[in-house]
């Protein structure tokens, strides 16, 4: 057993998202959004950090750390659970991050997300996006509908991801994950491959740059149901993000295929519960409608609020009102809903 698997097991306990490790430092711990000490622990020395990360890691990832200077990669504490690891250098020495990603994948009714994501899921094609910031539960929400399909369509499903998160076990679905840097050599490549390989879903763990992005709005064209995530917090930004990531000559030509493509935006934040003892996620979800295809092909996304504020029945809601309801549910606390609302003056 690793010498740093007491420290995951000291995080999962405490029910902590992350752990973060720095030289001088003592542990931290992400809890329900928050950074604390881990009690009983002193500052980490560099020796004793270094042994701690050497450990873990394989040998070609150490070398690659000591060249680089950053490391990322997937690591298993057995079969209670597996994390995402990220080794850096800083200034002062050497640090790591990792995020807990549960071995358990949670339901779209144990997430208790919105009816309206097993629809998505259920699509036979076009291009649904799960947007948010680092840390909002994009990939827990991507499992959760996934994980959807595999318990209840025949599909055939690719993941592409950096590194491979959550692992499903096949139920009625084939489901082939593959790991950039290991399988594949970038998104785009193990994008383009997975278009050839008689698949259903593909999962583009990130579309951060325009090949990917291009060869994602091809594969939903071609009839594939493609997920895909992006760092904005809003449906109008998630829009224009891709719009602006192409050249100003070939930007139409993007909207239009977009226009036709896109099924869904599910922007997503994660707050800090009003008793301090969980987090609840909020989401802005704007749907595929008749009057969305002309928005988009105009480029007239400041149209896209009073579009889903018309179709709310269908389960179209924007960030700011669900914050709202949130609070009015009890869940959150006013303070933290208004550290989270786009349009802070209206929401005041």
């Amino acid at each position: 057993m690793a010498q740093i698997d007491a420290l995951f097991q000291k995080l999962i306990e405490c029910e902590g998202s992350d752990l973060h490790l720095k030289q001088g430092q003592k542990p931290k711990m992400r809890r329900h959004g928050h950074l604390e000490e881990l009690d009983g622990h002193d500052s980490l020395s560099q020796d004793h950090l270094v042994g701690l990360l050497k450990e873990m890691a394989s040998e070609e990832g150490w070398k690659e750390f000591e060249q680089k200077g950053d490391l990322d990669f997937a690591y298993s504490l057995g079969e209670t659970a597996r994390f995402r690891a990220n080794f850096f250098r800083h200034y002062f020495g050497f640090g790591a991050i990792f995020r807990h990603i549960p071995s358990k994948i949670l339901s779209l009714d144990e997430l208790e997300a919105p009816e309206v994501l097993n629809k998505l899921a259920e699509l036979s094609s076009g291009l649904v996006l799960v947007t948010g910031p680092t840390g909002s539960g994009k990939s827990t929400t991507l499992a959760s509908m996934i994980d959807h399909i595999n318990a209840t369509l025949s599909k055939k499903i690719v993941t592409i991801e950096e590194p491979v998160e959550f692992t499903h076990t096949p139920k009625k679905s084939i489901i082939t994950h593959r790991e950039v840097g290991l399988d594949t050599v970038s998104f785009a490549s193990g994008l383009r491959n997975a278009i050839k390989s008689d698949v259903d879903v593909i999962l583009v763990g990130e579309m951060r740059d325009r090949e990917t992005i291009e060869l994602a709005l091809t594969a939903s064209e071609m009839g594939i149901l493609v997920f895909g995530t992006l760092h904005t917090n809003s449906a109008s930004k998630t829009i224009d993000r891709i719009i602006d990531v192409f050249p100003a000559a070939k930007k139409n030509q993007i909207r239009m295929i977009l226009a036709n493509a896109l099924q869904g935006v599910v922007a997503q934040q994660l707050l800090r519960s009003a008793d301090g003892q969980r987090r609840w996620a909020a989401h802005e979800i704007l749907l595929k409608t008749p009057a969305l295809t002309p928005i988009i092909q105009t480029g007239e996304t400041m149209k896209l609020t009073s579009e889903i504020q018309l179709n709310g029945q269908i389960g179209m809601v924007l960030m700011d009102a669900c914050l709202q309801q949130l609070v009015a549910n009890g869940k959150v606390s006013q303070e933290e809903a208004y550290k989270k609302a786009l349009d802070k003056e209206s929401f005041a």
